[in-house]
């Protein structure tokens, strides 16, 4: 698999649907707690918004979907929230890896794996091989993944195997040691649940994406609001540090 270059090395191709959507998913105990259930009610109903948002991405064309499920940081939560996410989503891997499979889905994981018990690395690394040869949408599911993590463990990597660069880097001697070298930074950043941070996700990767805030709760994240996500994105300017001016100047 190849690697792409960052935006701040080459001008992407602005589409008029995005190539790369990138998704916090916010607002999942908020939801719950608005009709008095217990938090772990709003995790497993956002699982279902997760389906529908995978397959109108499918609909859409949409080429990589890429989902932060558990940060870095998630394990200061209570014990037993997650612990219920832990076992979450290996029900959920094992009940959704052959649908994925079925509609020629590509399921990627990245995040530090070290602190997941054996049988979750294993289904985490089984579902990725059934998947590994499809050729559709690239899902990507970020579980302890944080975007100061991945730079650390990119430069890790690097030195190790290319130890003569040490003391003068650039940006392609890094890029293929990132998490997720294999896509295109992503074009539309999407947050649910009303919080307006990027909260330690692609910290490199969201250098020149549009981003989108929206107050409505995962949960209720349905078609209608991922398209106003949508028609944001459509009314954004991309100019890559170039001038609106430029955007129009017919080629030579």
């Amino acid at each position: 698999m190849g690697f792409f270059t960052s935006a701040t090395q080459t001008i992407p191709t602005a589409a008029e649907i995005p190539k790369h959507i990138a998704v916090i998913m916010d607002g999942n105990g908020r939801w719950a707690r608005k009709r008095f259930l217990p938090r772990v009610a709003g995790h497993k109903r956002g699982v279902e918004t997760v389906r529908d948002l995978v397959k109108y991405c499918v609909t859409l064309k949409v080429e990589y979907l890429t989902l932060f499920a558990f940060s870095s940081e998630n394990w200061r939560r209570p014990t037993e929230e997650v612990s219920y996410l832990m076992g979450l989503f290996m029900h959920a891997l094992k009940r959704e890896v052959a649908k994925l499979h079925q509609n020629n889905i590509k399921l990627i994981m990245i995040g530090d794996r070290s602190r997941f018990d054996a049988e979750l690395v294993a289904q985490i690394e089984a579902s990725e091989q059934l998947t590994a040869g499809n050729t559709g949408l690239v899902l990507t599911i970020a579980a302890n993944y944080g975007g100061r993590w991945d730079v650390l463990q990119a430069v890790n990597k690097m030195q190790l195997v290319a130890p003569q660069l040490t003391g003068f880097y650039r940006e392609d001697h890094l890029t293929p040691y990132l998490s997720m070298s294999y896509a295109p930074e992503p074009d539309l950043f999407i947050r649910t649940g009303g919080e307006t941070r990027i909260s330690n996700f692609l910290l490199w990767q969201l250098a020149y994406t549009e981003l989108y805030f929206t107050d409505t709760l995962w949960p209720d994240f349905n078609e209608a609001a991922f398209n106003l996500a949508i028609q944001s994105y459509q009314n954004r300017e991309r100019r890559f540090g170039r001038t609106s001016e430029q955007l129009v100047e017919p080629k030579a």
